[in-house]
């Protein structure tokens, strides 16, 4: 919804945000999505400051805060929004000699904490075993189920991944993850035994004649999308029980992080193979596991 209450901002605004978005994208290798959430965040901001005959280099503290209360937004939109504003002054001041940084003063909104969802154990294998390995399209998906439990890998990271990624012989994948940042996997054996069944017997069917890039592909020998993989998850999850609302493609990797840690894996480990940048992070599934304890304990302890 456009606002009426904001302007265009000005050519002066416009050159330093791209200034800015280039700036973090060279130093800290953002995501797209972050940078374009990021763009239309600060043109926003400099939209409206612009309807009151300001800009982003003259906002002060009362401008930020009443820009953010002017239309209320959902938690983590303010959070995102907070992010993009501190970054981006935090840039100016360190630019410009004797900027007054406005953000600095701005409380950060508290955010709920909320755990990852993970299926059971029972759950991922009835769904793994749920493809019609005979078909073409249930090899590709089974393989593609698999390595998704098996190694942890972001939605993203799973459809865009390129056949020379696989390494089949060690038996690892070669990941570019967030912030263009490259780490290697383990894929599994089962797993792999999957993959290669896959890449003997449909990928070629698949890929109709021609080489295309992707690992995994599409009916129309193209590479598969994130809302392909989200289809066929739930359509899989239906097939054997597992109700919508409790299953995405990120439930997958939820999964595969919060079983390994009641299997006793390292915190640190466990931080590799996901590709996160800070420990607090991972930390989130020891949360996961110990609530999975405690309802185990409830279940079946005789004074629980």
């Amino acid at each position: 919804m456009q606002d009426t209450n904001a302007a265009t901002p000005s050519a002066a605004d416009a050159a330093s945000i791209a200034a800015f978005l280039e700036r973090i994208w060279s130093e800290d290798g953002l995501a797209d999505r972050t940078l374009e959430a990021y763009r239309r965040d600060l043109e926003a901001l400099a939209g409206w400051l612009a309807a009151r005959g300001r800009n982003l280099g003259t906002a002060r503290r009362e401008d930020l805060s009443a820009f953010q209360g002017h239309r209320p937004v959902a938690v983590r939109t303010m959070a995102r929004r907070q992010s993009a504003f501190r970054r981006y002054y935090a840039f100016r001041v360190r630019d410009e000699p004797g900027f007054d940084d406005p953000t600095l003063l701005i409380e950060r909104p508290k955010m709920p904490r909320s755990l990852p969802k993970a299926l059971a154990e029972r759950e991922i294998e009835s769904l793994l075993d749920a493809p019609d390995v005979s078909s073409t399209l249930g090899l590709r998906d089974r393989a593609m189920l698999e390595l998704m439990y098996a190694s942890g890998l972001r939605v993203s990271e799973l459809v865009e991944l390129p056949l020379a990624a696989l390494n089949p012989r060690q038996g690892v994948l070669r990941i570019t993850g967030k912030g263009g940042k490259d780490r290697l996997v383990p894929v599994g054996e089962m797993a792999l035994e999957r993959i290669e069944a896959y890449l003997a017997d449909a990928r070629p069917v698949l890929a109709k004649g021609r080489q295309p890039v992707a690992l995994f592909l599409s009916n129309r020998g193209a590479g598969m999308t994130r809302q392909m993989f989200w289809t066929l998850v739930k359509r899989h999850a239906l097939k054997v029980g597992i109700q919508p609302k409790r299953i995405s493609p990120h439930v997958l990797r939820h999964s595969f992080a919060t079983h390994l840690l009641n299997h006793g894996a390292d915190l640190r480990a466990l931080q590799m193979l996901l590709g996160h940048s800070s420990l607090s992070t991972t930390q989130i599934y020891t949360l996961v596991a110990r609530e999975g304890l405690k309802r185990l304990h409830a279940q079946h302890h005789p004074r629980g």
